[in-house]
């Protein structure tokens, strides 16, 4: 009963030093983060930190960590580890991400394996907002890995949207009020 006792006071403890010097550190700045851990990493304040290479005057590459406007849902103080990192098929060193990564079935593969589609909720959740911005469900398009994936790439490609083909192919039709005139203006 005692041990029982002592175990709830010393995880009270350590529960209270825990929020202490959470707090005291402010939890994740980007600013303040290395350029090793700067992608895909989340600060305090929920926003997504990304990494920027500047070229200085000497020639020189730099990164920076900034905080981007973009914010994650649900996800605060949160640095990628290493494993979702190679899980996922992510680079430490990219700049920026896009929608297009979507388009590699490489890519795509990684991020729907279980590895990382059941582990790595960041990634997730950036891959899931970036996918909806396009019109593609993810869960869809990782569903697809085993089907269709063609066509749910063209879906992408497409973001859902295709273009009407012609009514008759080779026949040019036009209305009688935008008709050209039937000879020379003189």
């Amino acid at each position: 009963m005692a041990s029982n006792l002592s175990f709830k006071i010393l995880a009270v403890l350590a529960l209270g030093l825990a929020l202490c010097v959470q707090a005291t550190l402010g939890g994740v700045t980007c600013e303040d983060l290395d350029q090793d851990v700067c992608a895909f990493a989340v600060s305090s304040t929920g926003k997504r930190c990304v990494l920027e290479k500047h070229v200085k005057r000497t020639g020189q590459e730099a990164y920076t960590c900034r905080t981007s406007e973009i914010e994650a849902e649900k996800i605060r103080n949160w640095i990628e580890t290493d494993e979702c990192i190679k899980a996922c098929g992510l680079d430490r060193k990219s700049f920026g991400i896009s929608s297009d990564s979507l388009l590699e079935c490489h890519f795509t593969k990684k991020l729907c394996s279980p590895q990382c589609y059941d582990s790595c909720p960041n990634v997730v959740d950036l891959y899931f907002n970036l996918a909806a911005g396009e019109g593609v469900f993810l869960p869809k398009l990782c569903e697809a890995q085993g089907g269709n994936v063609r066509r749910e790439m063209a879906e992408i490609r497409s973001s859902g949207l295709v273009a009407p083909g012609p009514i008759q192919p080779g026949r040019l039709i036009v209305s009688p009020a935008l008709s050209p005139a039937e000879g020379p203006i003189n």
